[in-house]
């Protein structure tokens, strides 16, 4: 299996909901890492597994809507508490609709919140 990774940092901003987390439940920043991964079996007719400047672009198209926001007042949280795990999902789903990668493979999203802390969401395509 072909493996491709992008990785971009940005800052954005949230606040915990929902529970007792100390100052985590104040407006806070974060400098996130958001790492993409593009599995799949077979290559393209240029020997490529997916355009890596198509998943640059969308990455920073995706990522554009979320940098330097309060996370917490975008559509996309409305009704969650923003942590990694659903961000993690949100950028996923987005990033799918922004590039065409090759059949069956998965595509996942890796978010570091913190040098030591990570979530990630895949999903087969």
């Amino acid at each position: 299996m072909y493996s491709l990774a992008v990785t971009r940092d940005f800052i954005a901003n949230h606040y915990l909901i929902g529970g007792d987390w100390g100052s985590e439940n104040l407006p806070h920043a974060h400098h996130y890492v958001a790492e993409v991964r593009i599995k799949a079996n077979k290559l393209d007719q240029h020997g490529y597994l997916v355009d890596i400047v198509a998943v640059e672009a969308a990455l920073d198209s995706v990522l554009a809507e979320f940098r330097d926001q309060l996370l917490n007042d975008k559509p996309e949280f409305a009704g969650l508490n923003p942590s990694i795990e659903h961000f993690s999902r949100i950028l996923c789903e987005k990033l799918l609709k922004g590039i065409e990668p090759p059949k069956p493979g998965n595509l996942r999203i890796k978010l570091w919140e913190t040098p030591h802390c990570w979530a990630a969401y895949q999903r087969e395509f």
